[in-house]
């Protein structure tokens, strides 16, 4: 076994020690925690952004695009969003742990029961404000957890495990042991953190493109199941009844950050309306500092630009029929991350929402609101965009559960 292998399977047997005593303690105990960490990320904020501004310094040598530094900064106003959101999360109510279903024959009566997973792990880009946010939601849903990040973040993460996440658990009266950071840069953590059904049955894999997708493939060959976010890209379609000022505030509101899954990506116009809206279009793409990759293209409508490096400030425009066009070009020409369509004929609204299947639909709104914070009100582990039954979308500490029946006597209850 390799030293990565012993060090990944170190983690994973900590956080399943820590896991017992994580799966009852009381709500009261998890708050006190949350709120721990966020007064550590406050406290502790000097030496947390010395190692950010060391892992951003050691990012730039490296050639990382300004759109992938600004998913990998920290700066003040981002951790004190973080410490905002932990506050937050804390005073969420928890679902009933039992819920009552139906009386059986024979004096018996049937309860559903959320139980914790265990362990679950999780491997995620160079974002290091998504330490914090799993954390948060493992402890929030009784887990205990395994982290794994890329050599990038790989600084910060550790500053947060070490300064926040940790000291806050103990705290609380909680082993700190609960949340585990893997401490190596090697990709070779990532596939054997998929690679453990016994012991880490969950993997949570944040990320973009063919890695993502090849580290599911070899969880799904292990017996691992995984909540894979691998793709994004948000769509808008602006129908031939789009109000021009809506459609510029849409447009903008979704190029405020080039690097992250939920920006504007592909947008599609009615093509009635193709001389009238393109204008407006170019006008806000420009104003955004983004520019129009129009037909004939050399590339996938789908094209994910955040991924390209050197182009991320690009956004694909094409003509389109209309509605049932859009909709479906967003079906199968995108992940099915979020697609978004502007306009004032209700009608035109329906005919897309009701034909595209992705995992949010929005009608004059952003597809930056697919978020958890913003969408649910609390931080989420991921966006999970598999069209098979389980979560979908923002997953957060609700989803994050075992489904248990329970028959007992009626008058036990």
């Amino acid at each position: 076994m390799s030293d990565i292998a012993k060090a990944v399977t170190a983690c994973g047997e900590a956080a399943r020690r820590a896991a017992v005593s994580l799966a009852v303690a009381p709500d009261s105990v998890l708050g006190d925690a949350l709120r721990a960490m966020a007064g550590l990320l406050t406290a502790q904020a000097g030496p947390i952004r010395a190692a950010n501004v060391a892992d951003l310094a050691a990012g730039e040598r490296a050639g990382l695009g300004q759109p992938m530094l600004d998913r990998l900064r920290l700066d003040e106003a981002r951790m004190a969003e973080m410490a905002r959101q932990l506050h937050l999360l804390a005073d969420v109510p928890a679902p009933p742990e039992r819920s009552p279903v139906r009386e059986l024959p024979d004096g018996l009566v049937l309860t559903e029961r959320r139980i914790p997973v265990g362990v679950v792990g999780a491997n995620y880009e160079a974002r290091p404000n998504v330490t914090v946010d799993v954390a948060s939601q493992l402890l929030k849903s009784r887990n205990a957890g395994v982290l794994r990040t890329g050599g990038a973040a790989l600084g910060s993460a550790q500053a947060l495990t070490d300064m926040v996440i940790g000291p806050a658990l103990a705290r609380a009266g909680l082993d700190p042991g609960a949340v585990q950071l893997v401490r190596s840069a090697d990709r070779e953590g990532a596939r054997e953190l998929v690679s453990r059904p016994g012991l880490i049955p969950l993997v949570i894999l944040r990320g973009s493109g063919e890695t993502t997708r090849e580290l599911a493939a070899q969880a799904a060959s292990h017996g691992v199941r995984t909540l894979a976010h691998a793709d994004g890209g948000g769509v808008l379609y602006l129908d031939r009844a789009a109000e021009p000022a809506m459609a510029s505030q849409v447009i903008t509101a979704s190029l405020d950050r080039l690097g992250v899954c939920n920006r504007l990506n592909l947008l599609l116009l009615h093509e009635p309306a193709w001389e009238t809206l393109l204008p407006v279009v170019l006008e806000a793409l420009a104003a955004a500092g983004v520019r129009a990759s129009l037909p004939p293209h050399a590339h996938p409508l789908g094209q994910e630009w955040a991924l390209v490096p050197g182009a991320e400030a690009t956004v694909t425009v094409t003509p389109v029929a209309g509605p049932a066009q859009a909709a479906a070009v967003a079906n199968t020409s995108t992940s099915g991350l979020a697609a978004a369509v502007v306009t004032a004929d209700p009608d035109a609204a329906r005919e897309f929402l009701d034909a595209y299947a992705g995992t949010g639909a929005f009608w004059n709104a952003t597809t930056r609101l697919l978020d958890g914070f913003k969408l649910r009100g609390v931080p989420e582990t991921g966006i999970n965009v598999a069209r098979v039954p389980g979560p979908r979308g923002p997953v957060t500490f609700q989803d994050l559960c075992l489904r248990q029946y329970v028959v007992t006597p009626a008058d036990a209850r």
